[in-house]
């Protein structure tokens, strides 16, 4: 494998590790099937007999959080990786060791410019926590409030960017010598990494997120983000409120504190229904370690380094997808899917097939995601179709969402919140900002229209005066003048109308 890469002098070391892990968990086989040369593979005795999945998932562990957040994004490829391949992966985490403070106070005190001991009333160097890009510590302000600082680890950025350059060139190679590999189209995937790879490693995007994030929440009191405190936060350091509440975990837990599950259930399909089909931005991985829950049935979002953006046109798709699977509607159904299949040559009547199966087993009635999902990705393997990867993201929050939520309330339906939101819904498709969006482009083109419409007349004019003019090209001409002249009447009123409604 070594000889297919062109890697430069500062990363050698790090291929030298890539390969000896490789080699170490067995995974000769996978590179064969992605299109590299075979080589001898020297597998640990105790993880050679381990299944493949198994032994990919270690390797990407052992290889660190680079490649562990491949694993991660590859969880979310229901649409390519068998249930085996995706189970292994789920398992991913970002766990990591704490380091003493003494290892990162250097850092620390280059982000804040002074000791925390004395930037905060009270500074704990003992962490709270840790994951594989960073460590929390807790701290407390002048004015009494609670924070944490979230620390990035250091040398973190170097390492993964010398991996991100790897990954870019074994992507490429993959792209070109294997054909099965190209389905999980590498070079995008890699593309995928390095930008959301390099967000999460500033976390002034983590700030930003969360600023918009409760701007986009702000009249739901019962919906809490942190606030940032930004006069301490950089690149490498992220400080904002402490909140103390209960992890989602059961219902009893829920209970035991106080907390109405079934009403924190509610809540949890109201906010990621509002967050993806309503404002289009929304937490990327809902899963318990990132939610709290607070008295009063309120509900926080945590760790928003990464979060999902969805355009409308991808917003009313989605609709479309669960009002034609809910109705029962195969035709309706595969109407969408041919939308999202764009690119890859699949037949419509393979998209058809798929279309009907699905209906047939889940569609005219309640929809439950976790029961649908294996079986809708599962089709759509089968059949050769592969889906959008900002699809892919929110159904993956959605499913983790009805996830959490089976967990705490039992046989919850994620899709009444679907018809609770359907006002916000006709708004955000249909209200004032909406149609002035629209109302923009449409006076742009009738505006070049209009600068066309002297030229256009005058020489209608002239074939209408000539003797030998046609009668029904004349009455189309005249017909023509009058739509053109009653669609800048219609466009300037209702360009007129929408900055009224604004």
């Amino acid at each position: 494998m070594l000889r297919l890469l062109t890697a430069t002098v500062r990363d050698s070391a790090r291929v030298r590790t890539f390969a000896s892990v490789a080699a170490r968990f067995g995974l000769g086989v996978l590179l064969e099937k992605l299109g590299f040369a075979g080589e001898a593979d020297a597998a640990d005795p105790q993880t050679g007999a381990l299944p493949l999945p198994r032994r990919t998932r270690l390797a990407l562990e052992a290889l660190g959080p680079t490649y562990v957040k491949i694993g991660q994004i590859l969880a979310t490829r229901g649409d390519l990786l068998p249930p085996d391949w995706i189970a292994e992966l789920e398992l991913l985490q970002n766990a990591a060791p704490t380091l003493p403070f003494d290892e990162i106070r250097g850092q620390v005190e280059a982000a804040l410019g002074m000791p925390p001991e004395q930037a905060f009333a009270w500074f704990d160097p003992a962490p709270l926590a840790a994951a594989s890009m960073a460590q929390v510590h807790r701290a407390r302000l002048a004015d009494g409030r609670e924070v944490v600082l979230k620390v990035r680890r250091p040398g973190i950025r170097t390492a993964m960017e010398a991996d991100l350059r790897l990954i870019g060139e074994l992507a490429a190679l993959v792209a070109k010598s294997s054909t099965e590999a190209r389905r999980f189209e590498p070079v995008a995937l890699a593309r995928q990494l390095r930008q959301a790879l390099l967000e999460e490693l500033d976390f002034t995007t983590e700030g930003r997120n969360a600023d918009l994030l409760r701007a986009d929440m702000r009249g739901n009191l019962r919906v809490v983000v942190p606030e940032i405190h930004w006069q301490w936060t950089s690149e490498t350091l992220l400080v904002m409120d402490y909140i103390a509440g209960v992890k989602p975990v059961s219902g009893e837990a829920l209970r035991a504190a106080g907390i109405d599950a079934e009403a924190i259930a509610e809540l949890g399909a109201d906010t990621v229904i509002t967050m993806v089909l309503v404002n289009g931005r929304f937490h990327a991985d809902p899963h318990p370690g990132n939610l709290l829950c607070l008295p009063g049935d309120r509900l926080a979002l945590l760790d928003l380094g990464s979060i999902g953006h969805v355009g409308p046109k991808r917003r009313d798709e989605f609709i479309g997808f669960v009002l034609a699977l809910t109705a029962g509607n195969a035709r309706g159904l595969a109407d969408t899917l041919v939308l999202w299949s764009e690119g890859h040559d699949v037949p419509r009547r393979t998209i058809n097939r798929a279309a009907e199966a699905i209906v047939q087993r889940h569609g005219g009635g309640k929809l439950v995601l976790s029961a649908m999902m294996p079986d809708f990705l599962r089709l759509l393997r089968e059949e050769g179709l592969v889906l959008p990867p900002d699809l892919l993201l929110v159904f993956k929050a959605m499913v983790t969402m009805d996830g959490v939520l089976d967990r705490i309330a039992p046989g919850f339906d994620l899709s009444g919140a679907i018809g609770r939101a359907q006002v916000a819904l006709f708004v955000n498709r249909f209200g004032p900002a909406r149609i002035a969006a629209g109302s923009v482009a449409l006076g742009l083109a009738l505006a070049e229209l209009g600068d066309d419409a002297p030229r256009l007349l005058r020489a209608a004019a002239a074939r209408l005066e000539a003797p030998a003019a046609d009668s029904g090209l004349a009455q189309a001409i005249i017909r023509a003048g009058g739509w053109i002249a009653t669609s800048l009447l219609a466009g300037t009123a209702l360009i007129a109308a929408a900055l009224w409604l604004g």
